[in-house]
């Protein structure tokens, strides 16, 4: 199966990583727009233009799916897309919400983009569910800029206290799992590890075909990090 994937920047590609863990044998074509990241502080018009643009990319790549690795459109733009394509397309966040309502979670944090968290789409659906809007922390995980953002976590988490979970709101959050759970000691709900488990695909042979708007040696160690050695 061809799969189309797309993400703000690199923070998808924690998505790809469980996909490729999970089914293996498939064609994988990711798109991250690190022109246009963050995508946290965006508009609904802005985030739609973005992300038609990207979906006719994937199209021309023949895609039997498109999986939107990026909570941020996710939340926003996911039904506008549904109309503009005939591939049928996926959200990071739906299996999520299903997966923490099955759970029946006391109190569950959620720490997103301003944008996910300003849509309530997680809010309108979960009981008991904290929001927390995390602007600072995409900018440090594509930089790299470890000291700052374990500063900034310690800043958002402060007053946090007896959770049963945490949702990483945004894809690029996976990236810090360690440093979160470092501060907060408790569940992680990781959208793209309970998205890929829910697919469904039809092995073909492997092969993974990454693009990104823009380029730099900051961008490649991302790459690298996230994925090792898997390409």
């Amino acid at each position: 199966m061809r799969i189309g994937m797309f993400d703000s920047g690199v923070g998808g590609l924690t998505v790809l990583k469980s996909f490729i863990k999970y089914h293996p044998n498939n064609e994988y074509f990711y798109y991250g727009d690190t022109l246009n990241v963050p995508y946290g502080d965006k508009t609904k018009e802005e985030l739609l233009e973005l992300s038609k643009k990207i979906i006719k990319y994937l199209e021309n790549k023949k895609v039997d799916i498109i999986i939107i690795a990026c909570g941020t459109i996710s939340s926003n733009v996911y039904d506008d897309l549904t109309k503009i394509t005939n591939i049928p397309i996926y959200s990071i966040i739906k299996e999520t919400i299903n997966y923490a309502l099955d759970r029946k979670y006391n109190k569950i944090l959620l720490i997103a983009t301003s944008a996910t968290v300003n849509s309530h789409i997680f809010k309108k659906n979960i009981p008991n569910l904290i929001e927390m809007s995390c602007p600072k922390l995409v900018p440090l995980i594509e930089s790299r800029k470890k000291e700052e953002l374990n500063l900034v976590l310690k800043e958002y988490f402060k007053d946090i206290k007896e959770i049963d979970a945490i949702i990483l709101g945004c894809t690029h959050y996976p990236i810090i799992k360690e440093e979160i759970k470092n501060i907060l000691n408790t569940s992680i709900i990781d959208m793209g590890e309970i998205l890929a488990q829910k697919i469904k695909t039809k092995d073909t042979l492997q092969s993974i075909d990454l693009y990104f708007s823009k380029t730099d040696e900051k961008v490649k160690e991302n790459i690298k990090m996230i994925l090792g050695d898997i390409c």
